[in-house]
């Protein structure tokens, strides 16, 4: 649907308002997702989204909560618009705010690095990517198990690093053995992330140099039920849904002529 920019930001603002006086509501999130329908923002309505959020808390102190986490959002839709070369000072400096005044607040600081290294991924910087990725998974995975959102969200993003690095048969176990299981069990087959998951895991049989017509039959078969997911789920005009089609569609090529 349509929605004029200044009543999201009205919404968003009066969310974070709410949250400050009342501990309710769903505060800094509301900038970045939204909760009717339950999808993040994306494309140009994020980006616009990410610089209003940023220069309304600007003014505020440093030590301001709402003043760094707006300075991520900002990173972060920069990130998704395809502009990492803008995001990443961006995240640099939202991620030093956090040291300097929320260090104790692991999951803050994690965060942070998360962003950056998707930030790394997209600069082909995929060596640095990938050894922070391993850090944060680690750190998860110690402190909230294998089955927490957290933990199953950078897996998945550990997962994209190893396979920009063609360690498929790694790539391949953790998200078939590990990751799927858990974010199936704890968030549902339905959501976006399990979604992305599977595509990932589609990816790596595909694209693994040894796969087999058996692997390209499985990939095939992933693909599918993902695509049936997003166009019920997101619609058949969201951005997911045409890249899961456009996967879809290159792998039944590549079946036809294996």
């Amino acid at each position: 649907g349509l929605a004029h920019l200044s009543c999201l930001v009205r919404q968003a603002e009066a969310s974070v308002n709410e949250n400050i006086e009342w501990g309710t509501g769903n505060g800094i999130r509301k900038w970045q997702k939204c909760f009717d329908c339950g999808q993040d923002f994306h494309g140009a309505v994020r980006l616009a989204l990410g610089w209003a959020c940023w220069k309304t808390y600007l003014g505020q102190p440093e030590t301001d909560a709402n003043r760094s986490l707006s300075l991520l959002m900002l990173g972060d839709a920069l990130n998704s618009n395809e502009r990492p070369e803008e995001a990443l000072p961006v995240l640099e400096a939202s991620l030093a705010l956090t040291r300097r005044h929320w260090s104790d607040i692991g999951h803050a600081i994690l965060v942070g690095q998360a962003s950056i290294a998707i930030c790394l991924d997209k600069l082909g910087r995929h060596d640095e990517a990938l050894g922070l990725r391993r850090e944060i998974y680690d750190s998860r995975a110690a402190t909230l198990g294998i089955s927490h959102e957290y933990t199953i969200q950078d897996g998945n993003s550990l997962s994209t690093s190893l396979m920009n690095f063609k360690r498929w048969d790694e790539a391949i176990s953790l998200s078939r053995d590990q990751l799927l299981p858990a974010a199936r069990q704890s968030l549902g087959a339905d959501h976006n992330m399990t979604l992305g998951m599977s595509s990932n895991l589609a990816a790596a049989l595909a694209n693994d140099p040894k796969h087999t017509r058996d692997d390209l039959l499985e990939a095939e078969t992933i693909m599918q039920d993902v695509v049936q997911r997003r166009r019920r789920v997101f619609g058949p005009a969201h951005p997911d849904t045409r890249t899961a089609e456009r996967s879809l569609s290159i792998l039944r090529r590549n079946l036809a002529s294996a």
